[in-house]
């Protein structure tokens, strides 16, 4: 396949009564790679600091691409391609970076660009790359277009600070592009959608998931990670939640699925995490106890995910899981989506 544009995905009746009947409620949803981290600094052609938190998609040629968020050692951020025929090792990476902030022509980029998010547009025969744009006036999302990750048009900043982990839906919703993001508030920093009919204008901003209040392990504040995938069921959203403990923070994963024709609307949000930091390369790191997935891609058989995460904001590594195996543990996990408010 090319482009993840596969069908929708419908789930597995049979995957999900093994689910029902308690078989493999135990078993991890995700496997991580035994060669991770696939990416690391020292894989880089050029000085860098660290490599995280990168994009993926899958060319037409088969080839797996991430967009990879590079610091470099003055601690500001590029994106910076790699490019490999299996998606797990052998990557040909970009011998220079591949997109620069341009604070000439756009401000809002002045410290770096950060956690990009690739969606294929089969509308606009275009990927549309959703990334942080960091500035005086702090994380704003900002837009470009791209045939070919070596030519870009950028539409500047659409959300502005503070605001990030952003996302485009692959295709109009009634009539209108959709945008995942997540503002910060004063009342804490939740999930938003907001639609625009060119791109470059955006309204009807309407929260889809809150962070929850408490001792939850998504309190407080949680974001979009990789793009959501289209399901005969729903959105399936992988999304990270936040943990303050008394040595700092724990980023782990979460699940939710949103309507299809209103993704504004919850219809299941899992009630505990589902991956976390465990490994070294997890836990220790410029940030400890990280996982941090910002892309996937979809195996030929329209069910295996590869989905790729930054881990403690040091390297890249790989996990596979099932996408019908994950809408069976939220048919089974799923409280209501106000839980824990």
């Amino acid at each position: 396949m090319s482009l993840n544009t596969s069908p929708a995905i419908s789930p597995d009746p049979i995957a999900t009564e093994s689910f029902k009947q308690g078989r493999g409620t135990d078993q991890p949803l995700f496997t991580r790679h035994s060669g991770n981290p696939i990416l690391s600094r020292e894989d880089w052609p050029y000085p860098i600091n660290s490599v995280f938190n990168a994009a993926a998609v899958q060319l037409p040629d088969g080839d797996t691409l991430l967009l990879c968020r590079v610091e470099d050692r003055t601690g500001l951020s590029h994106l910076c391609a790699a490019r490999s025929a299996n998606g797990i090792d052998g990557w040909r990476i970009d011998s220079e970076p591949t997109l620069m902030a341009n604070p000439r022509e756009y401000p809002e980029e002045i410290w770096g660009l950060e956690d990009p998010r690739i969606t294929y547009v089969p509308e606009l025969g275009q990927y549309a790359i959703a990334y942080t744009s960091f500035a005086r006036g702090g994380p704003g999302v900002s837009l470009a277009l791209t045939k070919d990750f070596r030519s870009f048009e950028r539409f500047g900043v659409i959300m502005p600070p503070e605001d990030k982990d952003a996302a485009l839906l692959p295709r109009k919703i009634n009539g209108y592009w959709a945008m995942i993001h997540r503002p910060v508030t004063p009342t804490g920093a939740h999930m938003w959608i907001s639609y625009s009919p060119d791109l470059r204008h955006w309204g009807s901003h309407k929260v889809m998931l809150e962070a929850r209040r408490g001792g939850w392990w998504d309190a407080n504040k949680i974001g979009l990670c990789s793009p959501p995938i289209e399901t005969s069921k729903g959105w399936l959203t992988i999304y990270h939640g936040v943990r303050q403990t008394a040595s700092g923070s724990i980023y782990r994963l979460g699940l939710a699925l949103f309507d299809i024709n209103q993704p504004e609307i919850c219809l299941q949000r899992g009630d505990s995490w589902i991956f976390g930091p465990e490994a070294p390369y997890e836990c220790n790191g410029d940030v400890n106890n990280v996982v941090f997935p910002c892309g996937q891609t979809i195996g030929a058989d329209g069910d295996t995910i590869h989905l790729y995460y930054g881990a403690a904001d040091s390297c890249i590594a790989m996990a596979t899981g099932s996408i019908r195996a994950m809408l069976a543990w939220l048919d089974l996990h799923s409280g209501s989506e106000n839980s824990g408010r």
